[in-house]
């Protein structure tokens, strides 16, 4: 499974959502199944999934798939 396909799966997973609904422009609070509780479900699986742990900063800029991606990359996860 490539990292694309483990970031989509922790997305899917923490917001109980369809593959469909995962996209590069998805937002936090865009739809009512990320809110910050899922937000916080999320930071979790991802910090699990590839093994890394997100400071404070990271947790809040967290507001889109394409920026999930990007704060990994700052922790050498290579998409």
């Amino acid at each position: 499974m490539s990292n694309q396909e483990k970031l989509n799966e922790a997305f899917i997973s923490a917001l109980g959502v369809s593959s469909d609904v995962i996209n590069d422009d998805l937002q936090y609070n865009s739809i009512t199944e990320w809110d910050s509780i899922a937000h916080m479900t999320l930071v979790a699986e991802l910090e699990s999934i590839f093994d890394v742990m997100f400071d404070t900063d990271q947790i809040i800029d967290m507001s889109t798939v394409a920026k999930a991606r990007e704060i990994l990359q700052s922790h050498d996860i290579e998409f």
